[in-house]
């Protein structure tokens, strides 16, 4: 048995979740609305405040839609209610954020700057403060799409393994490698 399919999912105060006929999973909360469309063999339902994902058969296939489709609804659960954040540092001599509204201005070393428009689903703040690295700030309720425009800037200049500069992930460690003098001694 699938030990993240099997939990069950507890529904805070404020979320409502709806299931149709044709297994599309509704959630709703004070930070926004997500859907999702589950295999119409995986069956969902909801009983008072737990919500529980079942499958029919122990096929691998069976097995495998199981615990996505509990890790997906529970990821909606948590990004309705409370949210999902991202932050990211930019680190390098001049490199810069600024954004107004949806579009993100990042100076990031290159020969021009670089600007991305954000999905209206995701906040974005970018603060430069003195005497530390500008970071970038995502908010929003749904974990994969915040996930993948996280990676998106972040691979618009990737940390350099020598001397760390790059877009990272706030906390995020690098492993960094010795230059070329380190083995002439």
């Amino acid at each position: 048995m699938s030990r993240i399919g099997k939990l069950p999912i507890e529904i805070p105060a404020g979320v409502t979740i709806n299931v149709t006929p044709e297994n599309l999973v509704t959630v709703k909360g004070k930070l926004g609305e997500l859907s999702q469309q589950v295999d119409p063999e995986i069956e969902v339902a909801v009983e008072g405040t737990q919500l529980t994902v079942t499958r029919p058969t122990d096929q691998k296939r069976h097995r495998a839609l199981h615990g996505l489709y509990r890790a997906l609804i529970n990821n909606m659960v948590i990004g309705v209610s409370a949210g999902y954040e991202i932050k990211l540092e930019l680190v390098g001599v001049g490199y810069r954020a600024e954004n107004q509204g949806q579009l993100l201005d990042l100076v990031l070393g290159y020969s021009h700057h670089t600007y991305l428009e954000l999905p209206a689903e995701v906040k974005v703040e970018a603060v430069t403060d003195k005497r530390s690295n500008p970071t970038v700030t995502l908010k929003s309720c749904d974990k994969q799409l915040i996930g993948q425009v996280a990676a998106k800037i972040r691979s618009l200049r990737a940390p350099e393994p020598y001397k760390g500069k790059g877009v990272k992930f706030a906390g995020e460690q690098l492993r960094r490698k010795a230059g070329k003098s380190a083995g002439a001694k």
